[in-house]
């Protein structure tokens, strides 16, 4: 078989060609088969071999905005460690939508929150500083401490 295939994925061309070799001896399209019935093995044919070999190597690791990874020794063991955070390019599953959805809104009530509470001490420090007393002989003591980090 001599032909020349051009496979677009994801904006780059790859050219792959193939001059009598048997796709099927390829380490990534062999580790791909063993793990099927023999019977279904057989019915690839060398194109749809080649197109899975493509399929199966796109599947690399992107580049990440935080991409952190280190190896820790502990004894007689080692383990890996990897942090990675970058924009989410994946369909979700209805699960991790749902999940998104409910971290999405617990976020936003929290920023809320925070931004309430600092409304509400940056309105009573306003306040203390004018000498405007709401209850008589009663204050929180945040003016007071605010006032001490300056003498």
């Amino acid at each position: 078989m001599k032909s020349i295939i051009i496979v677009s994925q994801m904006n780059l061309f790859l050219c792959i060609a193939s001059f009598s070799l048997n796709i099927k001896n390829d380490p990534a399209v062999n580790s791909f088969l063993q793990r099927m019935p023999e019977k279904v093995q057989n019915t690839f044919t060398d194109e749809q071999l080649m197109h899975l070999k493509v399929a199966i190597g796109a599947r690399q690791w992107g580049r990440h905005k935080i991409d952190f990874r280190f190896v820790l020794s502990f004894l007689k063991y080692r383990y890996y460690i990897v942090f990675l955070t970058g924009r989410n390019r994946r369909e979700l599953s209805e699960k991790e939508r749902r999940v998104s959805a409910f971290f999405q809104a617990f976020m936003i009530a929290l920023f809320t929150l925070i931004m309430i509470i600092l409304f509400l001490l940056i309105a009573y420090m306003f306040k203390s500083a004018l000498g405007i007393d709401m209850f008589e002989d009663y204050s929180l003591g945040i003016w007071s401490w605010f006032k001490d980090l300056f003498k």
